[in-house]
């Protein structure tokens, strides 16, 4: 199975192509090839940087199970970096949580080939944290730490995390917080400040100052004078979100088809307005989280999506299917302005038609 040539990308639907043998499940094959590709996405549209909504590049890529899927991850993860590394600097990467995800970042600290990978010139990011104590193990940022920061040469100003519960007053001025750093290393070319680390925005307190005044609620007492701060010329305003141009953004899907905190049904699908929400109420525990919203996972260049296990089938179906709503399933939101690549094990892929 191949996908069209570039020249014919545009103006074809969106629809799936598969092989001209009737329609099959994979978990329906005993033995399916290992790496098999069981559906390709046409048209493969140009790997531009500002590529349509649905006309990206995608790939799904199925391995035999999460063991290998993690391991495979790992690997892939390992010589982009390399390769980005060769032709730019500063990259950014953004981590998720999660069983296979804290499970690559394993892989990552066991493989040689991170020895290779400049990591002073890597910074990292979250897509979504649980809102509780800096020391919770429910912590992405302290799962991550254990698994594989801890063990890289990584500089401490290089890994931006969320606030935890107590360095802000709540989940809405964490992800407020969270809004201000990742404008502070925006590739925007507007309100450029040369003092800060990518001329990306103004510091915080000049950036409220130019705003509506002092945020509501902000003190001095407040850790970063976090609180209240909803100004959006430091969330999205201009031609494109106020982030990084991210070179990798990781995400887990749950069984509902969530991805980052990003649920069903939850009126944060629909935020244009701000990169980084505040999540009051999840249904999976605990119910206070901070996420980045579609506009700042859709300024990545590439967005891999790892999912692993049966009980995630359902959902990847719905994701890659034509037309398939945010609203049901979160994830089919999720794509990069270069690349979208799932990475699933046979389980999670058993329903994509291939």
């Amino acid at each position: 199975m191949s996908a069209p040539d570039e020249a014919t990308a545009s103006g074809v639907s969106w629809e799936p192509v598969v092989d001209e043998a009737p329609t099959r499940l994979l978990g329906d094959d005993p033995t399916p090839e290992h790496g098999e590709l069981p559906v390709v996405f046409t048209p493969d549209a140009p790997r531009g940087r500002h590529a349509g909504a649905r006309e990206r590049h995608l790939d799904v890529v199925v391995h035999p199970d999460a063991d290998t899927l993690a391991e495979a991850a790992a690997a892939r993860l390992l010589v982009r970096l390399i390769d980005l590394q060769s032709v730019r600097s500063p990259l950014h990467v953004v981590l998720t949580g999660g069983t296979v995800g804290i499970a690559t970042l394993r892989a990552v600290a066991a493989s040689p080939v991170r020895h290779a990978v400049d990591w002073s010139g890597v910074h990292v990011w979250w897509g979504d944290e649980r809102f509780v104590a800096a020391d919770s193990p429910d912590r992405n940022e302290l799962q991550a730490r254990e698994a594989l920061l801890d063990a890289l040469p990584l500089p401490p100003a290089n890994i931006h995390a969320m606030p935890a519960e107590g360095a802000a007053p709540d989940e809405d001025a964490a992800a407020a917080a969270y809004a201000h750093e990742l404008a502070r290393f925006s590739a925007r070319d507007d309100d450029v400040d040369e003092a800060s680390p990518s001329g990306g925005v103004a510091p915080l307190d000049d950036a409220i100052a130019a705003g509506s005044g002092e945020a509501p609620g902000a003190s001095s007492g407040t850790p970063l004078g976090l609180a209240g701060v909803t100004s959006r010329r430091v969330a999205t305003s201009g031609a494109r979100p106020a982030v990084p141009e991210f070179d990798v953004l990781l995400l887990g899907m749950g069984p509902d088809g969530h991805v980052a905190s990003l649920f069903p049904g939850h009126a944060t699908l629909h935020d244009e307005a701000r990169t980084v929400v505040g999540e009051h109420d999840s249904p999976k525990p605990p119910p206070r989280r901070v996420s980045l919203t579609y506009p700042a996972i859709r300024a990545a260049r590439e967005v891999w999506l790892v999912a692993a296990g049966e009980e995630k089938a359902d959902a990847v179906a719905k994701a890659l299917s034509s037309g398939a709503a945010v609203d049901g399933t979160p994830a089919a939101g999720a794509y990069g302005t270069e690349r979208t690549l799932w990475l699933v094990d046979l389980a999670a892929a058993r329903s994509i038609p291939a």
